[in-house]
């Protein structure tokens, strides 16, 4: 083991290895998806091997664009857009947390987002004033929090843009 350990430092050091491409290693990471539809800025419906599943960011809440009996809300179409654009047609690894629950009452996976690039797309949702960050218990609520407070505090998207408010 020590000899591999050497073998690979010494390979490493002298270019005789290539760095990492995020890209390839996100196509073979499990938990890892192509997203097939862009339901707004908070959902998302990716191909699990064939099954088709409706994902929930984790932690946040975009400006209303498709729920039934509710206007659009202020925000919600640029956070939509922004979610689409981020994405892409890059694949997305999903990462659950152990303080939520694996679904929500709607029966959609709840996950975190994250991209090719190692970004928490939930996160940036709210560091941008795309996104509220929920009140609920989840893993990351504090960093979430403090984001959203940044993103109100610096008027950043809907902040500056909107009257915003968040349905329960």
């Amino acid at each position: 083991a020590t000899l591999v350990i050497v073998f690979a430092f010494v390979a490493y050091k002298q270019g005789w290895l290539k760095p990492l491409n995020s890209k390839v290693l996100m196509r073979t990471q499990p938990g890892s998806y192509t997203v097939k539809q862009f339901l707004d800025g908070d959902t998302v419906l990716v191909d699990m091997n064939g099954t088709e599943e409706k994902i929930r960011f984790i932690g946040i809440d975009t400006p209303e664009t498709h729920k039934e009996n509710t206007p659009v809300q202020c925000y919600g179409p640029a956070a939509a857009a922004y979610t689409k654009n981020r994405i892409g047609s890059q694949r997305i690894r999903l990462v659950s947390d152990s303080l939520t629950t694996n679904r929500d009452r709607y029966d959609r996976l709840l996950r975190y987002v994250y991209l090719e690039d190692g970004v928490n797309l939930n996160l940036e949702l709210v560091q941008k004033g795309y996104a509220f960050a929920y009140a609920f218990p989840f893993a990351k609520s504090q960093e979430f929090n403090a984001a959203m407070e940044k993103a109100q505090a610096e008027k950043i998207g809907l902040w500056g843009n909107c009257a915003p408010y968040q349905l329960s």
